[in-house]
Parts: structure tokens; C-alpha cells; sequence
């Protein structure tokens, strides 16, 4: 029996191809992908399409990140595995994000994009698309999905989503996971790297769960950072900081930086340590600096990525109202975002 497939389109550079008499960029119409890729039919799958109005991934929003774990929901039982197209210049977070509000999952859910239009004669589009749905249409001996994950497909490597951030805005390997190996890699064949892959979906039935607080922000350290903007970036308004430090999670020692995290975190707002580095891991019982962090409050987001840090912390805000149970939640490993 053959496997079914959802694909659904939300926008971005693989849905771009040529206009033959404007000679522009115009969107591609998903719904005649078989007579674009006839290659397709050799997979034994059966696709079907859902598009969007087309989203500027710039554009990304919790919004559309609630429109797709709805649909997600409203599909789940149709279909054997889904597709999701996204621009790659937010798929991490949005990705990082579905991994969170996707409770239970025993389905692949595999986000890819691509680097050149699908339209243009040598793009990377072509071979990501059909290696993400074959990847969601997979299974094994028994008939369970191979990768019952949210996952990320792009240029023969598919990652964990929530571990994934783009890294070249030129190169055809955009993405890397610098802290947790592939999922597959593809060669001739797909080589699953099995004991790797989230199984079991958790106890219960598949369910999603869209809660989510946008009272977030971003700090990223610099050489430079004055108080009176520091303390701006903490105003009012504000529940949650992702607080990007340098190496394995340091920061200022002045009296002022410090003053004014403990201040914010007295004000209920948490804190979560995350390295600017592209690999590696925060640890705050090595340096001076660090400890000064961990007195004061500021919870250890170890090997997350930013992306994954902030989508967490949206998640965790709006389930969790107690700065311990903010922490608690910050540290556990929900879906593989953070190391064990």
C-alpha cells in the first residue's frame, strides 16, 4: 500500500520559478507537481497538496507556526507523514517551534526549502523536495515511520529541527546542527542513523498544543554595551531573555550588567544563557564570569541553539507562571533540543 504524503506550502524561494514571458520570478503551482517532477510517481507515493497564500519567510510569525500545527492536527490521521515548504531564513525557528507544539508525534514531520527558485535549471529545490518526501513517506520493517520526528531536510542531511540554524545565506548546505548528528544522510541510498531518531511519541494520544507568550526578546552581548541600553533591552513588556554570551556562556562582570539582570529576574523575568559560538555549549561553573550569571538566576540553556531557546521559552511562558517551574521546564530536554 502506498504511503501518503501532505504537502504543504507556506512560501519562500523554492516556490519561485521563471516567468516565460515576463522573464520574472513568479510563485509555482504545487498543484501541478506532477507534471513538473513526473519523477515523483516512481516513489509510490501519494501527495497531496496544500498551499498557502505565499509568506515571505521574513514574515514568519507564531501565527502562521499555530496555522500549521492546526493543520497538522486536522490531517493527522489522512496522512502517513507531512511536508512542510518553508524560506529558509526563519525555518529554524518555525521548525524549532512545531517540535514543541507537537505532542505525541509518531509521524515524520520534515520542513525543507531551498537555495535557488525550483523553477531555475540548476537548483537545489528539485532534489530537496523529493528526498523530504520520500524521507516522510518512509517506514520500516514493521511499518512504523523511520523518523516519527519534526526534522529538517536540506542539501543530503536531514537534522532534528530544533537543533538546526542557517548558516549560509549563498551556499547550498545552509543549515548545520553543530551539536547533534544528522538524522540521515543521503547518498546513493538514505542511511537512517537510527539510534538517533526521537521514537515512542510519549505517552497519550497525538495532540497539539498552540500556547504560546511573544513576550520574548533576544540580547545579544557585544564589547561596547552600555547600561542605559541594556537596561532598555530589559523594559517592560517583557517575560523572557534569550541572553547570547560569548564561549561557554560569559558575560560582563561590571556591577552594572550584573545589577540589572538580577533586577529583571527580581521582576520575574527568566533569563536563558545561550553561546554566540556556532558549536559548543554554555557551562557556568568554569569561569568567573559564568558563576556571577548562575548566582543571580540566570538558567544554563547548555547546547540550544537560539532558535530553539526562544521558541522554548514561548512555549514555557505560557505553560508555566513560577520562576522555578520556568527553570525546570528550561532545562528538561522536551523533544531533543537540548543535551542530556
Amino acid at each position: 500500500m502506498k504511503s501518503s504524503v501532505l504537502l504543504i506550502y507556506t512560501g519562500g524561494t523554492i516556490g519561485m520559478q521563471t516567468d516565460p514571458h515576463s522573464g520574472t520570478l513568479v510563485p509555482f503551482d504545487f498543484n501541478h507537481i506532477y507534471e513538473e517532477f513526473p519523477s515523483l510517481r516512481r516513489l509510490a507515493v501519494n501527495i497531496e497538496v496544500l498551499p498557502f497564500e505565499p509568506i515571505d519567510s521574513s514574515n514568519a510569525s507564531p501565527e502562521l507556526w499555530v496555522r500549521l500545527a492546526e493543520i497538522i492536527k486536522e490531517n493527522y490521521e489522512r496522512f502517513d507523514g507531512f511536508v512542510v515548504l518553508h524560506g529558509t531564513d526563519t525555518m529554524s525557528y518555525t521548525s524549532s517551534a512545531l517540535s514543541f507544539m507537537l505532542n505525541n508525534l509518531e509521524k515524520p514531520v520534515v520542513f525543507t526549502g531551498s537555495q535557488i527558485p525550483i523553477g531555475v535549471l540548476r537548483t537545489d529545490g528539485r532534489e530537496n523536495l523529493i528526498t523530504a518526501i520520500e524521507i516522510a513517506a518512509a517506514k520500516d520493517a514493521k511499518g512504523m515511520a523511520m523518523v516519527p520526528e519534526v526534522s529538517l531536510y536540506f542539501q543530503n542531511r536531514l537534522f532534528r529541527a530544533n537543533r538546526t540554524t542557517k548558516q549560509s545565506a549563498e551556499e547550498l548546505s545552509a543549515f548545520v546542527s553543530n551539536n547533534y548528528p544528522p538524522l540521515a544522510e543521503v547518498g546513493v541510498s538514505i542511511q537512517y542513523n537510527e539510534s538517533l531518531i526521537l521514537r515512542g511519541g510519549g505517552e497519550g494520544e497525538f495532540s497539539i498544543d498552540t500556547r504560546l507568550c511573544g513576550d520574548v526578546a533576544i540580547i545579544k552581548i557585544f564589547p561596547g554595551l552600555n547600561e542605559r541600553v541594556f537596561r532598555a533591552m530589559l523594559g517592560s513588556g517583557i517575560r523572557g531573555v534569550v541572553l547570547e554570551t560569548y564561549g561557554a556562556g560569559n558575560a560582563p562582570t561590571k556591577e552594572w550588567f550584573i545589577g540589572a539582570l538580577r533586577e529583571a529576574i527580581e521582576r520575574g523575568i527568566s533569563v536563558v544563557n545561550v553561546t554566540q559560538c556556532s558549536d559548543g555549549e554554555v557551562n557556568m561553573d568554569i569561569y568567573e564570569t559564568g558563576v556571577a550569571l548562575q548566582q543571580i538566576g540566570v538558567i544554563s540553556g547548555r547546547d540550544m541553539t537560539t532558535e530553539a531557546a526562544v521558541a522554548k521559552m514561548m512555549y514555557v511562558l505560557a505553560h508555566e507562571s513560577g520562576p522555578k517551574e520556568i527553570e525546570l521546564m528550561m532545562k528538561k530536554s522536551i523533544c531533543g533540543e537540548i543535551g542530556r
